[in-house]
């Protein structure tokens, strides 16, 4: 995925908000894991509840190591009653699969079907229309977090409702040999192609984390503040750390920042020149008009309002903490028949 194509970033964002945007996630990497112990062997893997996982539903979580930091975050699939996918991302692709490979029951099986799956997102309120014209089977029954089995071209598809962007949209997983004509017929249909840039932006509007930037190894998961993602009724790798409330000493935090000059990864957040965090990632945010960033801050300075200063090379940033999401528009969990 380039950082942006041709329209630029600014408008391949508005395409996301206003209209449809189509992003290249290819590299993605996708395992399938499957047999009778599978579920549980996932239990113990996974900071989210797998067991109690409905068929055609998915979740978002943690793959933890034994000090409760993330080695990635993932979204599980539940295809049937013994046999899921893992959606994991594309820096962690081969670790992943040996940690999860290395953990689970012997016979359980781990297989990498990263090489022979593409994955497209379509993004935005108009791309409930696209996707339904492209597509067999009627998409209205499709809610948020939950995933079904498609058509397109009489090839077996998935496509799922889980939204990276806080807009109503898709996963589409297909064989790779379709990627490229899905997209084409996205772009016909008047989707507009996005790169990373765009993505970053919007899923930073949403208070989404990303790997490598609010979420690392050394990093525990619970500071993250996705209590949704961390189950409080099982025992999983690492879970004695995550619970343990005296490794709670950040949390991250949303900063809205006066003026369009953005924060850094890695610049300094102070309060009347005491340093109480750091930047994890900023950017000048098209629905706010601002700039915004996520920051982990001390728990004892993280309150709502509290005014800090951003040392950003040799520039101070003055801001408020805020409670994430900045953007409260987004459309992810809405009823898809208003847009069909």
């Amino acid at each position: 995925m380039p950082v942006q194509y041709a329209g630029g970033i600014i408008a391949e964002h508005g395409a996301a908000r206003g209209g449809a945007a189509i992003f290249d996630t290819c590299h993605m990497g996708e395992f399938a894991v499957s047999g009778p112990n599978a579920a549980a062997d996932l239990d113990r893997l996974l900071s989210n509840d797998v067991a109690n996982l409905p068929i055609d539903a998915c979740r978002y979580g943690f793959l933890c190591n034994d000090g409760g930091g993330v080695i990635d975050d993932l979204i599980a699939y539940r295809l049937s009653d013994d046999g899921f996918m893992l959606v994991v991302n594309a820096s962690g692709e081969d670790g992943d699969f040996d940690w999860i490979a290395g953990r689970v029951s012997k016979d359980t099986s781990v297989e990498n079907l990263s090489r022979k799956t593409a994955k497209i997102d379509l993004q935005g309120p108009k791309s409930p229309k696209i996707a339904a014209s492209l597509l067999k089977r009627p998409l209205n029954g499709l809610k948020y977090y939950r995933f079904m089995r498609n058509y397109y071209k009489d090839s077996e598809i998935t496509i799922s409702r889980t939204g990276y962007t806080g807009e109503i949209g898709f996963e589409i997983y297909c064989p790779a040999n379709l990627a490229a004509d899905f997209w084409n017929d996205c772009m016909t249909l008047g989707a507009v192609p996005a790169g990373l840039g765009a993505r970053d932006i919007l899923r930073l509007e949403m208070g989404y984390p990303l790997y490598g930037h609010e979420l690392s190894a050394d990093r525990n998961a619970a500071q993250s503040g996705f209590a949704h993602a961390i189950s409080k009724n099982k025992t999983f790798i690492g879970s004695d750390k995550v619970h343990d409330l005296s490794l709670r000493n950040q949390s991250l935090a949303g900063i809205n920042i006066d003026g369009r000059r953005t924060a850094r990864s890695g610049d300094i957040v102070t309060i009347n020149g005491e340093t109480v965090g750091t930047v994890t990632s900023g950017c000048f945010s098209p629905t706010q008009a601002h700039a915004i960033a996520l920051a982990y801050i001390d728990k004892e300075s993280s309150g709502i309002d509290t005014t800090v200063s951003i040392i950003s090379g040799k520039n101070e940033l003055i801001g408020k903490i805020t409670a994430a999401p900045f953007y409260k528009k987004g459309t992810v969990r809405g009823d898809i028949n208003l847009y069909l």
